[in-house]
């Protein structure tokens, strides 16, 4: 007997019913950056390896532990499935010179691929949603991106996401706040474990972002990025903290909020939620205005976000709105087995007018049908017996409440008679 083959662990089948939550909250994305004026992007799923090595940074847990990386058998290139989009579009805007007359507002969704624990929050195939504004400088930018996240939250329904926020400085600020943390951790050297005495050197700012709560008083003690900040990045930050004041957004300044990618400057954020356990970012991006240049680009000012759409969808699971698949309008009944032909004819005839049809397959009785046309969700049976069959006709019996109860016959033609009815 032939074995039963499996998905990979962390890589999830979405299927119905929980297909149709997916379908509802992409319509809602592309309704936001429509209104943003947010253009889509589609890059490949498989980048060269060299591009996330680069952009994303080599001491970084996503470089170091968590890409599906290999060898193309067939030319021997370095391959990697993206563990982020950022990088590709970027490596996009570049290789095809989007910013040849100004600035451009990107948007993107699709799978991503990180070698970790499967656990609730984090998957190996996950999904997002990003936006990224690329050749724009000022905090403007920052503010609109932030914005933009939140009223995807208004129209989604979602409640109790908070806002923090921090700035990351120049590399000539960073390098002075790094020389500052070596000097730091290297003093309490007994306190660091495994992972913090391995970044101590390579990439001290990550130690700031360690979950390990045996550490979180001597992170909490160390000195702050935010202090070494010099006069324009200051400007900057304050600047963008103004305009989410005038939005009305609350934030919190968390100066040990670093991100994970080697690729930020300046404005970071996170949306974070409690309801999510211990994954509880839901939405994350900031300012990257060294990328352009480091992906071979000319140099230019970029910004963006990006969300895991199973966490928004954890989030939406938890709350009181609930998105269902539409009901289709209609569920055609065969009860008379020469009326097929006619039946497709009609069934086609209203898909054409706007209306979902759903076609019974398969035979069985009249009872049998109108449960299965009952448990489709449809609002009407379409029943074509015998006598409707003869008659030129069709039964229309409506299966929701507040509906016409008791079949009845509508004509065929004219055409919108059975058009009326339905609607």
């Amino acid at each position: 007997m032939t074995s039963k083959l499996s998905a990979v662990k962390g890589m999830n089948d979405i299927l119905p019913p929980e297909s149709a939550r997916w379908e509802w909250f992409e319509s809602q994305v592309r309704e936001l950056m429509r209104a943003y004026g947010y253009r889509n992007v589609r890059t490949p799923i498989v980048e060269p390896t060299a591009l996330f090595v680069r952009g994303i940074g080599e001491v970084t847990d996503i470089v170091e532990k968590e890409m599906y990386s290999f060898t193309d058998s067939l030319n021997g290139e370095e391959l990697t499935l993206r563990p982020e989009n950022t990088a590709a579009i970027v490596r996009a805007a570049v290789e095809h010179n989007l910013l040849y007359d100004g600035g451009k507002r990107l948007w993107y969704t699709g799978p991503m691929f990180r070698h970790e624990r499967p656990q609730r929050g984090r998957y190996r195939q996950f999904h997002q949603v990003g936006a990224e504004a690329l050749g724009f400088a000022g905090p403007d930018v920052d503010a609109e991106l932030i914005l933009m996240a939140r009223r995807l939250w208004t129209m989604l329904g979602l409640r109790g996401l908070r806002l923090e926020i921090n700035c990351l400085g120049q590399p000539s600020e960073r390098a002075s706040h790094r020389d500052k943390l070596i000097e730091y951790f290297e003093s309490h050297a007994e306190q660091l474990d495994e992972d913090a005495r391995r970044r101590l050197h390579s990439n001290p700012l990550r130690i700031l972002d360690t979950k390990n709560p045996t550490m979180q008083d001597l992170v909490q003690g160390a000195p702050r990025l935010l202090d070494e900040l010099g006069e324009e990045s200051r400007a900057h930050f304050e600047g963008l903290q103004e305009l989410l004041r005038a939005a009305g957004q609350d934030f919190v300044i968390n100066p040990r909020l670093v991100r994970g990618l080697d690729y930020y400057n300046l404005s970071v954020f996170e949306w974070v939620s409690d309801q999510l356990g211990a994954q509880g970012t839901v939405c994350a991006g900031g300012r990257y205005d060294g990328l352009i240049a480091q992906i071979g680009g000319k140099p230019a000012p970029a910004c963006g976000w990006a969300l895991g759409i199973e966490r928004v969808l954890d989030l939406l699971a938890q709350s009181e709105r609930q998105p269902q698949a539409p009901a289709a309008d209609a569920y055609v009944v065969l009860a008379h087995a020469p009326a097929l032909p006619r039946a497709l004819q009609v069934a086609e005839a209203l898909r054409a007018a706007g209306l979902s049809v759903l076609m019974h397959a398969g035979g069985g009785s009249m009872k049998s049908q109108m449960k299965k046309a009952d448990a489709s969700g449809a609002r009407h049976a379409l029943i074509f017996g015998e006598a409707e069959w003869l008659a030129g006709e069709v039964g229309v019996k409506s299966l929701r409440e507040g509906g016409e109860q008791q079949q009845r016959s509508v004509a065929l033609e004219p055409p919108g008679a059975l058009l009326d009815c339905l609607r």
